[in-house]
């Protein structure tokens, strides 16, 4: 090999070391990713009920055994959750349809997925309310940031308590028509166990557009990708409540000066969009939920994510 021609060679194997790695990033084969989470009804326009939660969720592929198809995963989150009545400017709590609520916790969640079209996850939810959980201070202070002058007063807010919750869900998916616009239905039942949650709800969701299987789908927030993503979905639930403790406060005692009984039904009925490119899950929902106590009335609120795989 000549002088002139070794130099050559070299670009030629450091252009096609860069192709091969390029091409497996196209492949989208990561293992990690880390996603931001903002739902608030201030979009919408309102400011109650669940008035607007943060998180931030770093997750994990499992490595799985030669011999399996199955792919785990694990997820950890911690967020920030705020509750008002819609009597935000009144100093009579007596009057609140529900009462200030602030939640700070740390979710961790192990999930399993099979070729059959089939995911199992199980959560755990540590986590506390009251004053040293930061939401009262975090809306107040938001409040003064963009002038809105009528800052709720978070009077007879929930005492702080501490809260370790546990929830399942089984997920089984359909695919029900390829042409022209592909369409898949899912069912998911939930249940929650816990100080802070006790329900059961059923699910179902359908999907429509381009979307991967479940264990490679944004659907499902699952790290692992066959391809891009973009589809659109209408979801509905009826969760049975036996117990809801930013409301009717920790089950295992409260001596919180305000506290109110959770309705037994709550409907709640979605439409998100969802968009998978490369590196990038970007995801938009309005959610609407039925009152969750006697004297409350219906809520809507949208969610924004992005999430980015490396």
């Amino acid at each position: 090999m000549s002088n002139k021609t070794f130099p050559l060679f070299t670009l030629l194997l450091i252009a096609l070391f860069f192709n091969i790695t390029l091409n497996a990033q196209n492949k989208d084969d990561y293992n990690n990713q880390i996603e931001f989470r903002h739902d608030n009804d201030f979009f919408l326009l309102t400011d109650r009920y669940y008035s607007s939660g943060l998180f931030l969720t770093y997750r994990r592929k499992l490595k799985r055994d030669s011999t399996s198809e199955n792919q785990g995963q694990l997820d950890f989150t911690i967020g920030q959750e705020v509750y008002t009545p819609s009597q935000t400017q009144s100093t009579d709590s007596e009057s609140f349809d529900r009462p200030y609520a602030g939640f700070l916790g740390l979710r961790t969640s192990w999930s399993i997925a099979t070729p059959k079209n089939e995911l199992i996850k199980t959560d755990a939810l540590i986590g506390i309310t009251g004053l040293n959980s930061g939401a009262g201070g975090l809306q107040r202070w938001f409040h003064r940031a963009v002038g809105i002058l009528d800052s709720p007063l978070w009077i007879d807010e929930l005492s702080d308590s501490f809260h370790l919750n546990f929830y399942f869900s089984y997920i089984k998916e359909w695919d029900l028509a390829a042409n022209p616009l592909h369409i898949d239905m899912a069912f998911i039942p939930n249940i929650a166990l816990g100080t802070r949650d006790i329900y059961i709800e059923p699910e179902t969701i359908v999907y429509f557009g381009r979307k991967n299987k479940v264990a490679k789908s944004v659907a499902y927030n699952r790290v692992d990708a066959a391809s891009n993503e973009l589809y659109f979905s209408f979801n509905t639930s009826y969760r049975y409540v036996l117990h809801n403790g930013l409301i009717d406060g920790n089950l295992l005692g409260d001596n919180s000066p305000l506290l109110k009984d959770s309705t037994n039904s709550v409907w709640r009925f979605g439409i998100d969009f969802n968009y998978r490119f490369k590196r990038s899950d970007y995801k938009l929902g309005a959610n609407y939920v039925t009152r969750e106590t006697s004297f409350s009335q219906n809520h809507r609120f949208i969610r924004l994510s992005y999430g980015y795989r490396f």
